[in-house]
């Protein structure tokens, strides 16, 4: 279940401006009621919920305080979402992108609520084994679905390099940890120095999501089916491998820890949840691509991005602008999945 609460002291902002900029560009919405609340969850760009004369939307904006470079594209995140409605990826419908941030403050887009249920906790709390399978193999197939959209065909030739994704992808996160790093983590300085050399030859380009996990997916109201891929702020021309890599963490990941829980310690066989080899066969026999060979370096490369990610969370909470309240807490994390991805190097 998401939560909203009144908005936090670090993100307020001028709650009338943005009514009068909506009401003008929506069709006169908020003539009657209007009010604003955040969202709990998500590290990245603030989320709020908006309900304006029994309308409800949702605002997604760049965080306020210095930022990394390149992060919290906001652009990117309305641009790519247009073009997939209708295309067999469930996405909300985005309305307007605002760069002019004389409004609030910052950069932001507007985009329709999607009805359904949401969890960060990939063991699916409160389903049944047979919802809980239905599930995973909906998110198993939109990924698939993702996979397969043709983006020259949408006009994304220009969305992303179409080649060359995971190395560059690993000095863009290096150079992201660098510039965020509090204190000396060795296995992260010792991934940096190793992945670069374990690449995989080949190489294949297709959208790449970026964050693709189980919270950041609306499930139904009351179905076993995904309505709505959420956060595309990290989507580019990629790899697909590594976000379904990405996509796989939570089995490399303790059940029950406060942040992005996992799977591990849990009989996912009872709970109808697949095995990460039966999870990743389905989704190369969907896309006709045959056994994934060294699946282990995208593993390692998923939790290394995921651990840079971690620490420029950790640094904007210590800085006071993180979109959550639990930021700090992130900082423990990175030694954790940092030492992860080495072992499984290790294994290569």
């Amino acid at each position: 279940m998401v939560v909203t609460t009144e908005v936090r002291a670090a993100h307020r902002f001028d709650e009338a401006a943005l009514r009068d900029y909506l009401r003008e560009r929506l069709g006169g919405i908020g003539r009657e009621s209007f009010t604003v609340r955040q969202f709990t969850v998500g590290q990245s760009n603030p989320t709020f919920l908006i309900e304006a004369d029994g309308v409800r939307l949702v605002l997604r904006k760049k965080p306020p305080g210095p930022l990394l470079p390149s992060a919290h594209q906001i652009e990117r995140e309305f641009r790519i979402q247009d073009p997939l409605r209708g295309s067999g990826v469930p996405v909300p419908e985005v309305l307007l992108l605002c760069r002019d941030e004389s409004v609030i403050g910052t950069g932001f887009y507007v985009m329709r609520h999607v009805e359904g249920r949401i969890t960060q906790d990939p063991a699916l709390p409160g389903f049944t084994p047979a919802e809980r399978a239905a599930i995973y193999e909906s998110m198993s197939d939109t990924l698939v679905a993702l996979h397969k959209v043709d983006w020259q065909a949408l006009g994304l030739g220009d969305f992303g390099k179409p080649s060359g994704y995971i190395a560059r992808q690993i000095a863009l996160w290096s150079r992201q940890y660098e510039a965020s790093k509090r204190e000396p983590v060795p296995a992260m300085d010792r991934l940096i120095e190793r992945l670069p050399t374990l690449i995989p030859p080949g190489d294949e380009t297709t959208i790449a999501h970026g964050d693709y996990r189980m919270g950041n997916l609306i499930i139904h109201p009351s179905e076993p089916r995904l309505v709505a891929v959420l956060d595309w702020e990290l989507s580019t021309l990629g790899h697909p491998l590594s976000d379904l890599a990405y996509n796989c963490i939570a089995y490399y990941r303790q059940a029950g820890i406060p942040l992005q829980p996992g799977l591990l310690g849990l009989d996912i066989a009872a709970l109808g949840i697949p095995s990460e080899t039966d999870y990743v066969a389905r989704y190369a026999a969907k896309r006709g691509i045959g056994r994934i060979e060294r699946w282990p370096f995208y593993v390692a490369f998923a939790l290394f991005r995921l651990a840079a990610i971690a620490q420029g969370v950790y640094d904007r909470g210590l800085k006071g602008n993180a979109s959550a309240q639990n930021a700090p807490a992130y900082g423990a994390t990175v030694p954790e999945l940092a030492g992860t991805a080495l072992k499984l190097i290790d294994t290569l």
